[in-house]
């Protein structure tokens, strides 16, 4: 289990996280939702300790992130998978080579095997053949595959997903949706997916938390975010302009 207390960041003296507690079950597909640079990466990055807190602790399966050696810090990250917003591919890399970096840097398994696991993880993302080409030659959807291929090459106990559908049409946003839903299932993984797709939100999660102004405001089921009487996740899952989140607007935009 991955346990927040009191999370608490600022940049340049303007708070991003305050005092933000969540836990996060074995085995639960969790999405975090709420507006754009309200954090969500931010609060991300803090789980795989590229951010350090300026208060507050975090838990990765009992151990405090905080607390650790760098080497045990680099052996814990081996425990999940990412896939980064902009998919964060090498381009001087071939799409083999993407997948199997992590592999042959930590030298985890021997190299007669890579090529192995390479064909497996782009088989279950649906991309079985492609390893030979570039990341100029992919279209955005396969670019998110490769990336999803990459995340799952380490078999993670974790897999976290920052705005997985963002740039994607619908029928391939749908797609990246189903793979969330079925490598979850298959891998018997823990999932966090940042989104502010609700649709997406809505099919893969099994439960959904909104986080605004530095907390957690609201946790519960699909079922129960649609129903939530909270003014503010209203309007942030309705999707409107009016309501207590005021957005800023340009002065010739209000006349």
């Amino acid at each position: 289990m991955i346990s927040i207390r009191g999370l608490s960041k600022s940049f340049t003296g303007k708070p991003v996280l305050q005092g933000l507690d969540l836990d996060i079950h074995d085995g639960e597909c969790l999405s975090i939702i709420g507006r754009s640079g309200c954090g969500k990466s931010v609060l991300l990055k803090h789980i795989i300790g590229l951010i350090t807190p300026d208060e507050g602790t975090i838990s990765i399966d009992g151990e405090d992130l905080g607390a650790m050696s760098k080497e045990r810090l680099y052996a814990v990250r081996q425990k999940f998978g990412i896939l980064f917003q902009g998919s964060a591919l090498f381009d001087s890399m071939t799409v083999e080579e993407n997948i199997a970096l992590a592999l042959r840097e930590h030298k985890l398994i021997p190299e007669s095997e890579i090529q192995g696991v390479v064909d497996n993880t782009l088989t279950m993302v649906g991309l079985p053949g492609i390893e030979s080409l570039k990341p100029a030659e992919l279209s955005g959807g396969m670019k998110k595959r490769v990336g999803l291929a990459r995340a799952i090459a380490l078999n993670p106990r974790y897999i976290l997903y920052d705005e997985p559908t963002t740039g994607l049409d619908p029928i391939m946003a749908d797609i990246i949706n189903e793979m969330i839903i079925r490598l979850n299932e298959k891998l018997s993984v823990t999932t966090v997916v940042v989104t502010h797709d609700m649709v997406s939100s809505y099919k893969v999660a099994s439960r959904i938390v909104m986080l605004h102004r530095g907390k957690i405001i609201f946790s519960g089921s699909p079922e129960e975010t649609r129903n939530a009487s909270d003014p503010v996740v209203r309007q942030f899952i309705e999707g409107s302009a009016e309501g207590p989140i005021k957005p800023i607007l340009t002065d010739h935009i209000k006349k």
